[in-house]
């Protein structure tokens, strides 16, 4: 596959519904020992996506030269997410042309894969454009973008999606207030939020002073960016875990019976890190060859794996106990500068009606690529020296705090994908006991 380097390396393809578009990634090379299969985030480009692959994949075989009488292949899934243009990839992909970082108006780039994720709702997507190009000061108008944004997010973007899956019983959670919280104020404390990713302040504590107060609806704009943003993450969270359960879970089955003594280990970045969790979940009875998996900045709850939640003792996580299912650690690495995970995520996710301050405090909307797996009984937590240094257990859930080298990115995301790192890769070859 041109644009990976390293070899052997094949690219497995899914569209929305989890259905494999082309071969999977059987057969593998007969003296294969591990197979490494990464997912991809939010990058919707396949340029992008194959870019951040080969940056990420670049080490291992410096790294598992290391491993005597192992013998790798690669395999990269490439599934239709999305990014907005000014979402910069540190070290693989700038702001896209037009790109405004931080700004209230869409790159031609973003309009165009928003049109894409949505099809059937272009004209929906040309008026939020619009009113993003225009900001008219008007309470009216923020409404309607609201309202468009919202029937965005509930519009199934695969045949199989139902609207507004979430990471916990619906009963627990209740209404977000991503799709119920008055428009104006949600743009308000998006905007605020924004603001407090740029000064690099801690999660939870923005400005919460109306902006109507602070030189009218302009600054709201920029908030109501956000809400879109946040909107289209919902729509590509369902996405991640369909084809995760659906496409690559059945998959991963069939190698197992094609390549019985090859070892999987999984790994997935942002909604990719979900994707390759649900993968779990989609196992068939039987597939036992998933020896690790590492999530990289996951986009969803740090709950999921739990048997029951700290608020909600008898309610457990959407992935309870699947981490079961692996012959080896899931780990899970989180990093502080992450602005993505630890500003933006809880505001989307916390209740509509609570207080503003609430949801970046309350550790019910707190996202595993924030503060890793929690509410897991055993569940390890050590900094990426420490695992790199042979503190990995050989089973369970494990936390690994990579803020050392997770580091990079501006405003909105933070560091959310700055993932290609040589250490990661070794916590990579580390987690699978790769040649031991």
């Amino acid at each position: 596959m041109t644009g990976v380097g390293v070899q052997p390396y094949r690219e497995i393809v899914f569209d929305a519904d989890g259905d494999v578009l082309g071969p999977g990634p059987e057969p593998v090379p007969e003296d294969t020992t591990d197979l490494v299969v990464l997912a991809h985030g939010w990058q919707n480009s396949p340029a992008v996506a194959r870019a951040l692959t080969a940056a990420f994949l670049a080490p291992f075989p410096k790294s598992a030269a290391q491993a005597p009488g192992a013998r790798l292949a690669y395999a990269g899934v490439r599934w239709p997410a999305m990014r907005f243009g000014d979402e910069p990839i540190p070290d693989v992909a700038p702001p896209a042309p037009g790109a405004q970082p931080a700004g209230p108006g869409l790159d031609p780039s973003t309009r165009e894969v928003l049109a894409s994720l949505h099809p059937g709702h272009h004209a929906t997507v040309r008026r939020l454009a619009a009113l993003l190009d225009e900001r008219p000061e008007s309470r009216a108008a923020v409404g309607e973008f609201g309202r468009l944004a919202r029937q965005l997010a509930a519009a199934p973007t695969g045949s199989l999606e139902s609207p507004f899956a979430e990471d916990l019983p619906h009963e627990e959670q209740g209404p977000p207030a991503l799709f119920f919280e008055e428009p104006l104020g949600l743009c308000e404390r998006l905007a605020a939020a924004l603001e407090e990713s740029a000064d690099g302040a801690g999660p939870g504590r923005p400005d919460t002073t109306p902006r109507t107060a602070r030189g009218g609806l302009a600054p709201v704009w920029r908030g109501a960016k956000e809400l879109l943003r946040q909107t289209t993450y919902y729509a590509v969270k369902r996405r991640a875990g369909a084809v995760g359960e659906l496409g690559l879970g059945p998959l991963l089955g069939r190698l197992a019976r094609s390549a019985p003594g090859v070892r999987v280990h999984l790994v997935g970045h942002s909604h990719g890190a979900r994707l390759v969790a649900f993968a779990l979940r989609g196992l068939p009875e039987g597939a036992e060859n998933v020896a690790s998996v590492t999530l990289l900045q996951g986009a969803f709850s740090h709950y999921a794996f739990a048997d029951g939640l700290p608020h909600a003792p008898h309610s457990p996580g959407v992935l309870a106990s699947v981490q079961e299912r692996v012959d080896g650690p899931v780990v899970a690495c989180f990093s502080r500068h992450d602005s993505a995970l630890g500003v933006f995520y809880p505001l989307a996710s916390g209740l509509a009606g609570e207080p503003p301050s609430a949801a970046g405090t309350d550790p019910r909307w707190w996202a595993m690529g924030h503060d890793g797996i929690r509410a897991v009984p055993g569940a390890v937590r050590v900094s990426l020296d420490q695992a790199l240094g042979g503190r990995l257990p050989r089973r369970g859930c494990v936390s690994v705090d990579a803020a050392r080298v997770v580091r990079r990115g501006g405003p909105p995301a933070g560091a959310h994908s700055d993932i290609c790192h040589e250490e990661l890769a070794r916590l990579v070859l580390a987690a699978g006991r790769v040649g031991v």
